[in-house]
């Protein structure tokens, strides 16, 4: 069983930063593409960012310039790096992961984490 944990949510003030953290835990072999989220009240979810597992990153255009992606894949984990935050990047940040399970996962399974909430105050 894999799991995905998301961290590092909160309030904070426009023009304020914060580091959001998504691990990966359990029996895996690896992980190809890692994905951050996130979902605004009424509004459709929305992909923010993405990074492959050779490090080539892509990004919403209402982000570029403000958020970076990153990540260890020694340690299972995703990083989104939000500076210059402003009050529409209020929402919850999920995250997900396509996990090769082992060498007979060909296809690989996408798990996803249950999000932390993120608000910036104007």
């Amino acid at each position: 069983q894999v799991q995905l944990v998301e961290s590092g949510g909160g309030l904070v003030q426009a023009g304020g930063s914060l580091r959001l953290s998504c691990a990966a835990s359990g029996t895996l072999l690896s992980i190809d593409v890692m994905n951050w989220y996130r979902q605004a009240p009424g509004k459709q979810r929305e992909l923010v960012a993405t990074i492959t597992s050779g490090g080539a990153t892509t990004y919403a255009d209402s982000v570029k310039g403000r958020f970076t992606i990153s990540r260890d894949n020694a340690k299972n984990t995703a990083y989104l790096q939000m500076n210059s935050l402003k009050p529409e990047d209020t929402a919850v940040y999920f995250c997900n992961a396509h996990v090769y399970l082992n060498v007979f996962d060909l296809r690989g399974h996408y798990y996803g984490g249950q999000g932390t909430q993120v608000t910036v105050s104007s």
